[in-house]
């Protein structure tokens, strides 16, 4: 069963930093372009970056553009999402997704909170 599960999340004061890692297992996770995405309450999901199965090509939506970097550790099945300059327009569940989709994961994703 493919399982991927979302950490690092937590309240951080605007211009702060975190990082979020997501561990994946059931499929084989080095052949896969992998996404994080965000979904605000009452809002649709939000691609914010993906990366390639070597971690070479990566892509960002303006909004986190410059702020966030995407990265993967294949021998670990894993990927990260290393977040700085933290606004509040930031603050949301972000979840990691092997294929996109509309749907929001129905599990608990990582909860990201900016404020002061």
């Amino acid at each position: 069963e493919d399982q991927l599960e979302e950490a690092g999340g937590g309240l951080v004061q605007p211009g702060g930093s975190l990082t979020l890692s997501c561990k994946a297992s059931g499929f084989n996770f080095e052949s896969y372009w992998m996404h994080w995405v965000r979904q605000v309450p009452g809002k649709e999901l939000e691609w914010i970056a993906n990366i390639d199965t070597s971690g070479s090509n990566v892509k960002y939506a303006e909004s986190v553009k410059g702020r966030f970097a995407i990265s993967r550790d294949n021998a670990k099945a894993t990927v990260y999402l290393q977040m700085t300059n933290l606004q509040p327009e930031d603050t949301a569940v972000y979840y990691c997704m092997r294929f996109l989709s509309g749907i929001v994961p129905a599990r608990q994703g990582a909860q990201v909170t900016v404020s002061s």
